[in-house]
C-alpha cells in the first residue's frame, strides 16, 4: 500500500479571482492579509510588493470606509496579484471596492442589511466576473445560531456559512467561497469536513487567531494539513502574530510538506545523538538558509554519520553524512566522495547546481 498516496481531492466548482483559479482542481493557492492601517497608503503598497515577491498568490486588504476604497486601486496598479477588499456592516463600502478594482471581496451576507442590499452587492460582483468569500467564524455566529446549537461549535459555523451562501444564491450569485474559521483546531477541522460533505463551494482554509510564528504555526500545520491529507481545501492562509510574510513561509512549507507543492527542495535532517561529532545543527542551518532561493523539486539531506546517512536517507537527491571532522557526500545512496566539515556546505551546493 503507498501510504505517501494522497486522497482524491474533494471537487468543488471553481471561481476566478482575477487570473487565479480557486477550486475545480486547480492548484491550492496561499493567501495573506496586508497589516498596515489602510489609510497607509504608501504602507500598504509596499507591503504588497513584498508579499508579492515572497509568493504570495491572493492578496486581502482591510477597506473599513468608502474612503480606504482608494487603497484597493492603489493596490491594483502596484502589484500583478488579486486583491481581495475584506468589508464588514457596509454594503457600499463593497460596492465601492468592486468599483475600485477588487478582484474578490470578503463580507457575510447576513451582517450588511437586508435582502436588497445584498442583491445590489451580487449584481455589482456578477457584473464585474468577482467572485465572494463568505467568511465565517466562532467568534462572530449570529444570535439566532448561537441560540440554536448553544455555542460556537461546528455544526453552527456550518449552518452559518451556507445559510449566507443561500442568501447569495437565492440573488442568482453562485461564484462563492466559503471559510469557516475558529481558533480551536478541533472545531475548524470538524466545521470544514461538514461543510464539505454538503455543498461544492470552493473552501479556504485557516485556523483563525492562531498565534505566534511558532504556536502559530503549528496549530494551522495541525488544522490545515488535515484537511489537505482529507483532499480538502482549495485555498489557504496561515494566520500568525507575525509579519505577513511569515504567513507566506509557513503556507508554502505546509503544502511542500504534505507533497502539494513541489516548487522547491525538501530539506531532511536528523536529530542527532552521541555518534555525531560535527556540528550537525550548525551545518543544517546554513544548508536550510541556502537553499531559501531555490526551485528545484529537489530532496536534500542533512545526517549526522554514516548510519543515518546514505542509508536511511538513500531516497535523497543529495545529502552529508558527517564523520570526525568531515562528512560523506552522496546522492541516491551512493557516496561520491568525503569532504571537510568547513567546506561541506559548498560542496553540497556544487552537486545541487548540477541537478538538472
Amino acid at each position: 500500500m503507498d501510504y505517501k498516496a494522497m486522497p482524491s481531492r474533494r471537487v468543488s466548482r471553481a471561481v476566478r479571482a482575477g487570473g487565479v483559479q480557486i477550486g475545480g482542481g486547480a492548484a491550492i493557492s496561499v493567501q495573506s492579509m496586508l497589516s498596515v492601517p489602510s489609510g497607509d497608503i504608501a504602507g500598504n503598497v509596499a507591503g504588497a510588493k513584498r508579499l508579492e515577491a515572497a509568493g504570495c498568490q491572493i492578496l486581502r486588504a482591510a477597506v473599513p470606509t468608502r474612503e480606504d476604497a482608494k487603497l484597493i486601486f492603489a493596490l491594483k496598479q502596484a502589484v500583478s496579484i488579486p486583491i481581495v477588499a475584506d468589508i464588514h456592516f457596509d454594503w457600499r463600502i463593497a460596492l465601492e471596492a468592486v468599483a475600485a478594482g477588487a478582484d474578490k471581496i470578503r463580507l457575510n451576507p447576513g451582517n450588511i442589511g437586508g435582502q436588497e442590499r445584498v442583491k445590489a452587492v451580487a449584481a455589482a460582483c456578477r457584473a464585474r466576473g468577482v467572485p465572494i468569500r463568505v467568511g465565517v467564524n466562532a467568534g462572530s455566529l449570529e444570535k439566532e445560531i448561537l441560540a440554536r446549537y448553544g455555542a460556537p461549535c461546528p455544526e453552527a459555523l456550518a449552518a452559518s456559512a451556507l445559510s449566507h451562501a443561500r442568501l447569495l444564491e437565492d440573488c442568482g450569485f453562485g461564484d462563492i467561497v466559503l471559510s469557516l474559521k475558529a481558533s480551536d483546531v478541533h472545531t475548524m477541522v470538524a466545521a470544514y469536513r461538514l461543510c464539505a460533505a454538503q455543498c461544492d463551494y470552493p473552501l479556504h482554509l485557516g485556523v483563525t487567531e492562531a498565534g505566534t510564528a511558532r504556536l502559530g504555526l503549528i496549530k494551522s500545520a495541525a488544522g490545515i494539513g488535515a484537511l489537505l491529507l482529507d483532499g480538502i481545501g482549495d485555498t489557504v492562509r496561515v494566520s500568525l502574530t507575525d509579519d505577513p510574510e511569515t504567513e507566506i513561509r509557513a503556507a508554502t512549507d505546509i503544502l511542500r510538506a504534505l507533497g502539494l507543492r513541489r516548487d522547491g527542495p525538501q530539506l531532511i535532517s536528523c536529530p542527532t545523538c552521541g555518534r555525531t561529532k560535527i556540528d550537525l545543527i550548525g551545518l543544517a542551518q546554513r544548508v536550510e538558509s541556502a537553499l531559501e532561493g531555490c526551485t528545484k523539486p529537489i530532496t536534500v539531506a542533512v545526517m549526522g554519520c554514516a548510519v543515518n546517512g546514505p542509508g536511511e536517507a538513500r531516497h535523497a537527491d543529495v545529502g552529508l553524512a558527517g564523520g570526525d571532522g568531515c562528512a560523506l557526500l552522496f546522492a541516491k545512496g551512493k557516496i561520491l566522495r568525503k569532504v571537510p566539515e568547513e567546506s561541506a556546505l559548498d560542496e553540497l551546493l556544487k552537486e545541487i547546481d548540477k541537478i538538472a
